[in-house]
């Protein structure tokens, strides 16, 4: 999840308000901030604020940030420097474009970059109780430690490979009905991605959001967007005006229902095992494989056991750290694996490249014997494919702009003074094609620069995404780093591996003719801004199957 389009704030009643402000203030200059200069707390040095471009009264910089935001603030950095300070309405604003600004951040100075500010729809749609928004303190350290235990954990994540086996079956399955003709691949990415995390989360009673799909797609557009009243409070007006009021309402409301009847669902189950003098999780093959619920209602229950503690995990917090896992889980998986498709079909040679490399992991696990299907037993070899993924994530990051920080205090950043209760931007995109990490190439597909022998052929790659290598060059942050740093990477990559390996092992792709039956030349790689940027127009793809 990333910082918000701020494109989406601007509709005519807001540009009408902006533009008689702009009229009635026009003799005030704005300067780059208005807070006095406190002093860094380093020694009582006093350091610069970062530099700041012009800006407009009232709004500051937000007419400047267009529908991409994420590109727009990496020009904005080649003028003004990797550390910029930028204001919205009446948000202050540092963004950090380079390895180095973002170490700083992530490592450096985690602590003092490790909470998160108040963002309004979230509160709306996730209670202002969930664990990715939630600012830094006990509430916080509590909710991630469960959500990594109980699902995040490689244990857990390990134990979940028949729920990802099966998954990718009624994947392929999807492909097949449509084989020879055009396959939207994004539709089946959204199905895949949402139906594992959540039978991992929500257990196998047909909770899945694919029957929900509409408004799920609401949910990630809204949670993407940023609220008038947010930057300009005396103008919060403007968002009933224009109907966001009124569609965050409905839209949780009807999650709300959703997770309510979950909930309930799972409580009566509950019940019922006991009254049979059964344990949550009797008679299931391995308990392990209890969802993610059942877990939160054990804490919850044993909380209420126990007296009420410094953190309540209570029904409001369970449904709010429940659609931060549907969320993030569907959503990371379904982007990731359509960019990387994306990128192969604009790159064939790097697609019958990788293609060879699965089949003949699979062939030679199999004794050269046809097999039926790639396995997870089979990834560990396909070290070409873990490149393809990380290059895809260089060039598209889920998030490329991360979820954005706020200083708990008075810190610094490059030499710059950045005040207590600033909001921090870190440009995971502009940091993946930054010329000076990554070299003249850097705008270009190369999986090849994952290998420390550049050719693919021997060497070791050189950056991991695995969450025990979360940080440690930071050139490449696409789940973010730190304390705040997404603790589900090691939850998705085997998803987004597993689907990938399987896909370019049993078919051949090709683009899609368009509706005049022409077949496009090139892909069209247009970004739509949202929750994540994903690919504007669905993938659409040509499947032809094949077998050894």
């Amino acid at each position: 999840m990333e910082f918000s389009s701020f494109a989406a704030l601007l509709p005519s009643p807001f540009l009408l308000a902006a533009l008689v402000l702009i009229l009635v203030f026009s003799c005030l200059t704005v300067s780059s901030t208005k807070r006095p200069p406190p002093s860094s707390g380093d020694g009582g040095r006093r350091l610069p604020l970062p530099p700041s471009p012009p800006g407009f009264p009232v709004l500051g910089h937000l007419q400047l940030l267009g529908s991409l935001p994420h590109r727009k603030l990496r020009s904005l950095a080649e003028a003004h420097g990797p550390v910029m300070l930028l204001r919205f309405g009446r948000v202050p604003t540092v963004v950090a474009s380079s390895a180095a600004a973002a170490e700083e951040v992530m490592k450096t100075r985690d602590l003092a970059y490790a909470s998160r500010p108040r963002v309004r729809m979230a509160e709306r749609l996730i209670y202002g109780r969930d664990m990715v928004f939630a600012p830094y303190g006990e509430f916080w350290r509590q909710a991630r430690r469960v959500a990594v235990l109980h699902l995040l954990s490689p244990r857990r994540v390990l134990s979940f490979r028949g729920v990802r086996e099966q998954g990718v079956a009624a994947l392929l399955d999807g492909v097949r009905r449509h084989a020879g003709g055009a396959v939207n691949l994004s539709n089946l990415f959204m199905s895949y991605a949402n139906g594992v995390i959540s039978r991992v989360a929500l257990g196998d009673a047909g909770y899945r959001l694919e029957k929900l799909r509409e408004l799920f797609v609401d949910f990630e557009e809204l949670l993407g967007t940023t609220t008038v009243g947010e930057c300009v409070p005396w103008l919060a007006w403007v968002d009933k005006l224009t109907g966001l009021d009124a569609r965050a309402a409905r839209t949780s409301a009807a999650m709300d229902a959703w997770l309510e009847r979950v909930i309930a669902d799972h409580r009566e189950r509950r019940r019922r095992s006991r009254r049979r003098g059964q344990s949550v999780g009797d008679g299931e093959a391995d308990g392990e494989h209890r969802d993610f619920v059942d877990v939160m209602l054990d804490v919850s229950e044993a909380e209420e056991d126990g007296g009420a503690g410094e953190v309540v995990f209570d029904t409001v917090a369970i449904k709010a750290i429940i659609l931060d896992m549907i969320a993030a889980g569907t959503d990371s998986t379904f982007t990731v694996t359509e960019w990387v498709m994306a990128e192969l079909i604009s790159h064939p040679p790097v697609m019958r490249k990788l293609q060879d490399e699965i089949r003949g992991a699979a062939a030679g696990a199999s004794g050269g014997a046809s097999t039926v299907r790639v396995t997870e037993d089979h990834l560990d070899k396909l070290r070409f494919l873990k490149a393809v993924i990380k290059e895809t994530l260089r060039l598209h990051a889920p998030a490329p702009l991360l979820l954005p920080r706020e200083t708990t205090r008075d810190t610094e950043l490059l030499g710059y003074r950045v005040p207590a209760r600033t909001r921090v931007v870190v440009n995971a995109w502009a940091i993946g094609r930054d010329k000076a990490a990554w070299g003249e190439r850097a705008e270009e597909f190369v999986p090849e620069r994952w290998f420390a022998d550049g050719g693919g052929s021997g060497g070791a790659e050189t950056v991991e995404y695995a969450a025990s290598q979360l940080g440690q060059d930071f050139k490449f942050v696409p789940f973010g780093a730190g304390r705040r740093g997404c603790p589900g990477v090691g939850y998705a990559v085997p998803s987004i591996e597993m689907a990938l390996a399987n896909l370019l092992y049993h078919f051949d792709w090709e683009i899609a003719p368009s509706a005049d039956g022409t077949v496009p030349l090139r892909m069209d790689m247009s970004e739509l801004h949202g929750l994540s940027v994903r690919l504007k127009a669905d993938l659409n793809l040509v499947a032809k199957p094949w077998s050894p």
